[in-house]
């Protein structure tokens, strides 16, 4: 997955909305489908944006999963798809740990 098939609008307070269907593995997120990004705390915005490109199309992929309540599912691929954006291994470990936590201990 690249980010430059992932096709979105920008709306208010840090949301987007997707407009062309993403296929990752076997999920299918509909065009329409709304994300709010990362769900980072403001003070951390300066190192980890909430809607950095960079991690955009996993944590898209992520949130919709979380949505459905599937959390676990929803942490391995955000994972899987940071490494293959080759997204930069501390960051990535950081990012993955920090949704882990968020799923098992705030989602649920």
């Amino acid at each position: 997955m690249k980010y430059t098939e992932i096709k979105v609008q920008p709306l208010k307070n840090h949301k987007y909305k997707v407009l062309q269907e993403i296929r990752y593995k076997d999920v299918y997120i509909p065009r329409g489908y709304r994300t709010d990004g990362a769900d980072i705390p403001r003070i951390f915005w300066w190192l980890f944006p909430p809607n950095d490109s960079d991690i955009l199309p996993a944590v898209i992929v992520h949130d919709f999963l979380c949505d459905a309540k599937k959390y676990h599912k929803a942490d391995t691929y955000f994972l899987a798809i940071m490494i293959e954006l080759n997204v930069n291994k501390i960051k990535r470990n950081i990012m993955y740990r920090s949704v882990s936590l968020y799923t098992r201990f705030i989602r649920r």
